[in-house]
């Protein structure tokens, strides 16, 4: 049987902290759908295209991991792609906390599963949020960045 998993999110921009997950959940299963959520009622600093390129980018050095974006329910897409469970990176308890009501929600939708995986150390006060902030107010977030995605991120900065 083939351990097929999502490792879903915004990914507005990647981040190195998103990349540790990814990396890790590779190593961990046989397959690894990172999938970008369309929010049509969010706007995000890269279109969703964008997303998928620099994510294309940044994580072809594994090559059991494939790129995808979605709309709707997450469980909805994991049924249709027969993708048996969720990875989700955490980086304190207060991502715990709104991560387990959604994967409880999520197994009582469906029966499909969320693992959590704690994110790396170095990489636990990182979020892409707050990298655009910083990042809009001139802040060198070059050391969160995979340098794809930092210079993406100043090309738009500067438009």
């Amino acid at each position: 049987m083939s351990r097929h998993v999502v490792c879903p999110g915004s990914f507005d921009p990647p981040t190195l902290g998103h990349l540790d997950v990814i990396g890790r959940a590779a190593g961990l299963f046989d397959a690894v759908t990172v999938a970008v959520l369309v929010n049509p009622s969010k706007d995000g600093m890269f279109e969703v295209p964008e997303r998928l390129a620099l994510l294309a980018e940044t994580t072809a050095r594994w090559p059991n991991v494939t790129l995808d974006s979605f709309r709707g329910l997450l469980v909805d897409y994991c049924r249709d792609k027969g993708i048996s469970a969720i990875v989700k990176g955490l980086r304190a308890v207060t991502d715990f906390d709104y991560e387990l009501q959604m994967a409880q929600m999520n197994s009582g939708l469906t029966g499909i599963e969320t693992l959590f995986l704690p994110t790396s150390a170095e990489y636990s006060y990182i979020s892409s949020s707050l990298v655009k902030q910083v990042a809009r107010y001139g802040g060198d977030v070059s050391a969160y960045l995979p340098a794809e995605v930092d210079r993406a991120l100043r090309a738009k900065l500067a438009d």
